[in-house]
């Protein structure tokens, strides 16, 4: 029998090549609207960032959201994102 291959994506703020499954997908949809997807199914542009606090902190620091969806990103938007990944992982 074949091995099912294991897709991996890379992390935007520690970049690590991870397993999709242990990732969060950040989406930014047609209408220009950014937020997280747990499910990894929602459509449009995605990056992927690790499931803990620090990773997300080192992206945003960066700007790498905003360089991966080429486009500014609000404080609230930010803040939003954060709250979201704080209440998953409690």
């Amino acid at each position: 029998m074949k091995i099912k291959k294991i897709p991996m994506r890379m992390c935007l703020g520690c970049n690590e090549m991870k397993p999709k499954k242990e990732m969060i997908r950040v989406v930014k949809s047609s209408e220009g609207d950014i937020s997280l997807d747990f499910t990894g199914k929602k459509s449009g542009r995605g990056a992927y960032i690790c499931k803990n606090t620090e990773c997300f902190q080192s992206a945003r620091k960066a700007r790498r959201f905003e360089k991966s969806f080429s486009c500014k990103i609000d404080n609230e938007v930010y803040e939003e994102m954060e709250n979201e990944l704080t209440a998953e992982n409690n």
